[in-house]
C-alpha cells in the first residue's frame, strides 16, 4: 500500500519533472548552471540517429515503413525510452507501464493508477493513461500464476503482463485449461485476460551474431553476442542449445569453442568461450552479411520495433509485444522472456535480437515460421550478462569492467544497472532512466538519455 505522505512525493516530484522534461534537462538543472556544451540527445547517446542500411532495408520489408519512417521511428524510440524511465521513478508505485505507438513511434503513453498524475505525465509530453492496476500488482498475480502452472501440461503455455490493456493475459489451448490454472493460482479474475489459440511454443532446436554454430556435431544454433570475462572472449547464445561441457564447432566447421554454462529451463541463457583462433567482434550478421554494429544494451519499451539474424531464415524485423512473460516449453517452463512478432525457424534458437544497435536478447522460442509469419520469445541479454558475469563486447570498446561497487554503490563499466537504480559518481548521485549494462563512454554525468540527477 502507498501512504498518502508517499502519493504527495511522488506528485511534487511529478510537478518538478513536468516543468523540465520539455526542455530535455534533469531535474538538477533546475537551480545549477547549464553545462557549458550541451548533452547529447539519446538518439545520439544509443546511436538510433545512424542506422545501417541493414536495418533500414529490413524495416522497409518487415514493418512496411519508408525510410524516413524507419529513421524517424529509430530515433523516436530511443528518445521515449529516456522519457519514460524519468516518468517511471517518478510515479513509484503508481507506474502501470509505458509503450509507443503509432507508424513511426511517434507516441508515448505512460499509465498510472492515481489520476493527479495525468497533468504531468502530458507535460513531459507523454500520453496519460488512468488504470486500475499498477504494474507491480499485475506482476504478482502473473508471479501466482507461474507458480501454479510448474507442474501442469502445454495447455497453458504462455503468461505476461500486457501493459496496454491494464491485465495478465494467459494464452491457453481452451478457455477451460485457462479456467484451471487461474483458479489453481487463486488469483482475482478479472486481472486475468484468457487468449484461445492452438499455438504451443517451442525451443528452436536444430563470433559474429547470426552465424551458425554446431553442438558435439549433433545439432545447429546460432551465435548471439559476443562477450568477454576477464581476458576469454567468447559469446552468448541459448541454454537450451547445449550443456557446460558441450564442444562448438564454427559455421565453417572448424573447433570453436566449448559451454562454459548452461541454464534451461527456468531461464535459456548459455555462454560459450572461444579458442584463441576466434576472434569477438561487436557485430551482428545483417540483410546480405552485411555487419550491424552493437554499441550497447538498453532495453526497449513495448512497441518498439526489433529485429533478429538467424542461421536459418536469416534478418527478419517486427515489434516488442511483452517483456517479462512465461513460456511452457515440453523441456519446463522458462521465465522473463520477451514476447515479439518477429519471425523464427529452428536453427535460429540463440542469435541474437537488436533494436537499433542496442542489444536485446537470444532466440528461445515461438510458434510459426518465416513464411506464415509467427511469434518468438528471447532471453533478455542483461540478465544473462548479470548471471554468467559477462560483459557485452561493444563498438565503442569501452565495456571492460572496473572495480564493482563498494559500499559508496558508485558507478562502474561493465555493470547491469536496473530503471530507478541509484549511484555516485563524483560525489553526485543519479538515478538510472533505462536498464542497460553500463560502458564506459556512459558515464552518468555524460548520459543524461540514461541517468537523472538527482
Amino acid at each position: 500500500m502507498v501512504h498518502r505522505h508517499a502519493g504527495r512525493t511522488a506528485r511534487t516530484a511529478l510537478t518538478v519533472l513536468g516543468a523540465l522534461v520539455l526542455t530535455g534537462l534533469p531535474a538538477a538543472a533546475a537551480v545549477e548552471p547549464p553545462a557549458p556544451a550541451p548533452s547529447p540527445s539519446a538518439a545520439q547517446t544509443l546511436g538510433a540517429d545512424k542506422p545501417s542500411s541493414a536495418l533500414l532495408r529490413a524495416l522497409r520489408r518487415d514493418l512496411r515503413l519508408t525510410d524516413a519512417q524507419a529513421k524517424a521511428r529509430l530515433v523516436n524510440e530511443a528518445e521515449a525510452g529516456t522519457r519514460a524511465g524519468r516518468l517511471q521513478n517518478a510515479l513509484g508505485g503508481h507506474f502501470a507501464g509505458a509503450w509507443v505507438h503509432g507508424t513511426t513511434s511517434a507516441g508515448l503513453t505512460v499509465a498510472t493508477t492515481d489520476a493527479a498524475h495525468v497533468a504531468a505525465i502530458k507535460a513531459a509530453g507523454a500520453q496519460a493513461k488512468v488504470v486500475r492496476n499498477a504494474l507491480k500488482d499485475l506482476s504478482a498475480t502473473k508471479a501466482k500464476l507461474d507458480a501454479a502452472a510448474v507442474d501442469r501440461t502445454l495447455d497453458t503455455p504462455v503468461r505476461y503482463v500486457d501493459v496496454r490493456t491494464n491485465r495478465v493475459t494467459v494464452q491457453a489451448t481452451s478457455a477451460a485449461a485457462a479456467d484451471r490454472l487461474i483458479a489453481a493460482a487463486g488469483v482475482d479474475r478479472r486481472l486475468v485476460e484468457v487468449k484461445v489459440s492452438a499455438d504451443r511454443p517451442r525451443a528452436l532446436h536444430d563470433v559474429r551474431g547470426g552465424d551458425a554454430y554446431y553442438i558435439d556435431e549433433k545439432s545447429r544454433c546460432s551465435v548471439g553476442f559476443s562477450v568477454t570475462k576477464a581476458e576469454q572472449q567468447g559469446f552468448a547464445s541459448a541454454g537450451h542449445c547445449g550443456k557446460p561441457g558441450a564442444k562448438t564447432t564454427g559455421f565453417n566447421k572448424v573447433a570453436q569453442g566449448t559451454f562454459e554454462a548452461s541454464v534451461f529451463p527456468a531461464k535459456d541463457m548459455s555462454w560459450v568461450s572461444v579458442t584463441s583462433e576466434w576472434t569477438a567482434t561487436p557485430t551482428v550478421k545483417g540483410e546480405g552479411e552485411t555487419n550491424v554494429q552493437v554499441t550497447g544494451s538498453v532495453e526497449a519499451l513495448v512497441g518498439a520495433a526489433i529485429c533478429r539474424s538467424g542461421s536459418t531464415t536469416g534478418w527478419h524485423c517486427g515489434t516488442i509485444e511483452q517483456h517479462n512473460t512465461s513460456v511452457n516449453y515440453a523441456e519446463g517452463v522458462v521465465d522473463g522472456v520477451t514476447r515479439t512478432t518477429v519471425c523464427a525457424e529452428p536453427g535460429d534458437s540463440g542469435g541474437p535480437y537488436l533494436s537499433g544497435t542496442q542489444a536485446q536478447g537470444v532466440t528461445s522460442g515461438g510458434s510459426g515460421d518465416c513464411k506464415n509469419g509467427g511469434v518468438t520469445f528471447y532471453q533478455p541479454v542483461n540478465p544473462l550478462l548479470t548471471e554468467f558475469g559477462l560483459t557485452l563486447k561493444t563498438a565503442t570498446g569501452e565495456g571492460t569492467p572496473g572495480p564493482q561497487d563498494g559500499p559508496s554503490g558508485s558507478w562502474s563499466a561493465g555493470k547491469v544497472y536496473g530503471t530507478g537504480v541509484r549511484v555516485t559518481q563524483d560525489g553526485v548521485t543519479y538515478e538510472c532512466l533505462q536498464t542497460h549494462q553500463a560502458q564506459g563512454v556512459w558515464q552518468p554525468a555524460l548520459t543524461p538519455a540514461l541517468w537523472q540527477r538527482v
